[in-house]
């Protein structure tokens, strides 16, 4: 018997719906540039479930900024990444979703605490000086669950799930920094 069979946690017949990124873009504030994004996905009902018994999830969104060059290799200006947990509380029937090293809130449903993944509040991903005002840069920006970062045996289920491999793929941008 499997941890995973003695958790209750069975594989999903459904295979897991990827991430979406509906928009995304850079914007010029005083403290540097800001990523604005909105994604969507639905979560399967083995993910649901494994959240449901405790099991949290990590959700991370990379961004990598680079500078195009005819001469040589593109010129890396940036690259950052955050990751934010969602779990299920049992005994205060709470969820909860935490930017990991900065926030932490509370939810009455999955769906809300989802929102946290689905449209982060805008957060700084370069600083004022990294890019050079008039240059035009290509912006990638992905968001995906993070296995690695689940608990061992989950890890393991995952490697052979697909149910557990949600991921939007790259998607890639220009910005014209001012």
């Amino acid at each position: 018997m499997t941890l995973l069979s003695a958790l209750g946690i069975a594989p999903s017949a459904a295979h897991a719906e990827g991430i979406d990124i509906n928009s995304a873009s850079l914007q010029s504030t005083d403290e540097g540039y800001k990523l604005d994004l909105n994604v969507s996905f639905e979560l399967n009902s083995g993910l649901e479930d494994a959240i449901m018994r405790g099991v949290p999830l990590y959700f991370t969104t990379d961004v990598e900024i680079s500078r195009p060059r005819w001469y040589w290799f593109d010129e890396h200006a940036a690259s950052t990444s955050r990751t934010i947990r969602v779990s299920y509380n049992v005994l205060t029937h709470q969820y909860h979703a935490a930017i990991i090293g900065h926030l932490q809130r509370s939810f009455n449903s999955l769906d809300d605490a989802l929102s946290l993944v689905r449209r982060p509040s805008r957060w700084v991903v370069a600083d004022r000086n990294a890019l050079t005002r008039g240059e035009t840069y290509n912006v990638a920006v992905r968001v995906e669950l993070d296995v690695e970062r689940l608990p061992k045996p989950f890890q393991v289920n995952a490697l052979n799930n697909s149910d557990w491999r949600l991921s939007s793929g790259w998607k890639q941008f220009s910005y014209r920094a001012d």
